[in-house]
């Protein structure tokens, strides 16, 4: 028997890597002589890099760099020289989990070390870029980045606007004379979990903005920045992608990278897919098992265990999807390539118990379904 595990992580709770080992447990307790291919996956949200790292071999990179609120933190990114490639994980720089709750500003906080990182990348040579945007805590249409990369943002009275998408408001002129010119040579992939367009009601502010801490005034202070800045993008360089899908993505980074970098948006799942050679692997495979904390009808605009399900059922390899909760829609999964579907939780209990013991019961739910498997077989 060969079996795939390809789950994401099961957020706050295990990484990916995490959860592939416990599912291996299970796999090898009900059946020893199983051959398992560990391919722990991400979608572009937090986490797709660690997934990256191990599926890939990548090599972890450092970069010190600055946080959304200012200060100055260690960033992590991925290297695989043999490719040039650089993987850029914006959480790493400009994450929501950098933040605490109570101190989460929508307004102030920037994607200016998102830029730094790239310029790293630059240094060691990269050729292609793959960004993941999810789990951000910006709303600033990645004017921070640009910034950090040579582009110059300026109020009308030519001074550089201040952080956050509350000094985005104050923009007046683009210039993008001082960008650094290795970023023409690069080929950018912007790997997005969302389709929201830059502004309006399914906008960047409007729907991601109150999870930042804004408020209903600051959603709509922040959502007229976009629309100015889009406007002033387009009166400089004669494009907006203000309404392509993903444009939101990240506070508005997916924007600025359509825009200015030249940046091709594609569902995440599918590009990590791509990079590990996840078609390859389920080559002779008799089973995947994938994964993650919560499936409901959202699940389905890309998220991984949908990615993995419509990626298998092209060879006709049966999915099992674990799941931590399953909300409104879930059953929809079943119409993708999902062959069966199974809670985590072997009793009633509470979230806190549920995320302790998640390795527990992954490890057991992996062992049942081995087991149920096998005995299916002639």
């Amino acid at each position: 028997m060969r079996v795939v595990l390809a789950p994401d992580s099961y957020k706050d709770a295990v990484s990916a890597e995490e959860v592939v080992r416990a599912l291996r447990r299970g796999v090898l307790k009900a059946c020893p002589e199983a051959v398992v291919d560990s391919c722990p996956l991400g979608d572009g949200g937090e986490g797709t890099l660690d997934a990256l790292l191990v599926s890939m071999g990548a090599e972890e990179c450092m970069s010190t760099v600055t946080g959304p609120m200012g200060k100055s933190r260690i960033a992590r990114w991925g290297w695989v020289a043999d490719q040039k490639l650089a993987i850029v994980e914006l959480a790493e720089s400009s994450g929501i989990q950098l933040v605490p709750l109570a101190h989460r500003d929508a307004m102030k906080a920037s994607t200016y070390g998102l830029g730094e990182v790239i310029l790293d990348t630059l240094d060691h040579g990269a050729e292609r870029i793959i960004l993941t945007l999810g789990g951000s805590a910006t709303n600033d249409g990645g004017a921070g980045m640009l910034q950090a990369l040579g582009v110059r943002l300026q109020d009308e009275a030519g001074a550089a606007i201040q952080p956050g998408g509350e000094g985005l408001a104050f923009l007046a002129e683009l210039d993008v004379v001082g960008m650094d010119s290795r970023l023409a040579d690069v080929q950018f992939e912007v790997a997005v979990d969302v389709s929201n367009p830059l502004c309006g009601e399914n906008g960047a502010s409007a729907i991601f903005g109150p999870q930042k801490g804004a408020n209903s005034e600051h959603v709509a202070f922040l959502d007229k920045a976009l629309y100015g800045f889009a406007e002033i993008v387009e009166a400089a360089l004669g494009t907006n992608f203000a309404k392509a899908p993903g444009a939101g993505a990240a506070g508005g980074v997916g924007f600025a990278a359509m825009t200015l970098l030249q940046a091709t948006p594609r569902p995440g799942i599918e590009i990590v897919m791509e990079l590990v050679g996840f078609e390859e692997k389920l080559a002779g495979a008799d089973l995947v098992i994938t994964g993650e904390g919560s499936v409901d009808r959202q699940s389905l605009s890309g998220k991984t265990p949908v990615g993995v399900a419509r990626a298998a059922a092209r060879t006709a390899v049966p999915v099992v999807l674990l799941a931590g909760r399953f909300g409104e829609g879930w059953r929809e999964v079943y119409q993708i390539g999902v062959t069966a579907a199974f809670p985590l939780a072997d009793q009633a209990m509470g979230l806190e118990e549920a995320m302790a013991r998640t390795s527990e019961l992954l490890e057991d739910r992996a062992e049942a379904v081995i087991r149920l498997y096998g005995a299916s077989r002639p």
